[in-house]
């Protein structure tokens, strides 16, 4: 297998890892999971550059795992973890929205045009359309997904936002609760949302997909270099 190929095996695997992780802090209330699972996230994001070997991704991680060392041993272990699904699912609303700009072309109409073999100009009219309005279905989804995340973040009792100041929140969740919502419910609602988008399409766009799988192989073969230009495009 190639560097590449062991590279993305990785990235699936602390992602994997960062989920188990951080639903098991959830629902145990545990500070060395929760600051394990910190741990995953910032060596999954420090990977690229960790492979690189830069010397400041080392040094970085290095200063990661000694605060999160301290952070184990205290009372906020947990408040970290309650910002990350929020942080994550906001990443995705502004990586969609960002495209809707004047100027720029929508992220699923850039999408489906590389999968087709074409600029983006030689879609047709319906399907420029109809690839403009999902992008903004999806920007605005993830949006007030991220804000419900937040708001779960600020009702947890007894580590949540708003207890952490003092204020008892007028509804309180446990942290197995929110971890169950956060860490499980929130990537249900997103695959559940893909399904019901791409039944749609089946049926708006005949014939463009054998069915779900031969849509994710077709995006799979864009390849590692497009998601690339994808995420450094301004």
């Amino acid at each position: 297998m190639s560097a590449a190929g062991r590279l993305a095996l990785l990235r699936v695997a602390l992602v994997l890892g960062y989920f188990a992780l951080a639903h098991a802090a959830g629902i145990g209330r545990e500070p060395r999971l929760a600051a394990l699972a910190l741990g995953d996230l910032a060596l999954l994001l420090l990977l690229p550059a960790l492979a690189a070997r830069r010397a400041w991704a080392f040094a970085a991680l290095a200063l990661a795992a000694a605060g999160l060392v301290l952070l184990a041993r205290s009372a906020w272990a947990l408040l970290p973890l309650l910002l990350v699904p929020a942080a994550i699912v906001g990443l995705v609303a502004w990586g969609f929205g960002r495209t809707l700009r004047a100027g720029r072309t929508p992220l699923i109409t850039r999408i489906v045009a590389a999968m087709d073999g074409l600029p983006p100009a030689q879609l047709a009219p319906e399907l420029l359309h109809y690839t403009r309005a999902l992008t903004t279905l999806w920007a605005w989804a993830m949006g007030l997904l991220a804000l419900f995340n937040l708001l779960l973040a600020a009702l947890v009792v007894p580590g949540g936002l708003l207890a952490g100041v003092g204020v008892a929140p007028p509804l309180a969740i446990s942290e197995a609760q929110w971890s169950w919502c956060a860490n499980v419910g929130n990537y249900g609602l997103i695959v559940a949302l893909l399904l019901l988008e791409f039944g749609y399409r089946q049926r708006r766009f005949p014939g463009r997909y054998r069915n779900f799988l031969h849509f994710l192989q077709k995006m799979a073969r864009l390849g590692p270099a497009f998601w690339q230009g994808v995420l450094r495009s301004p």
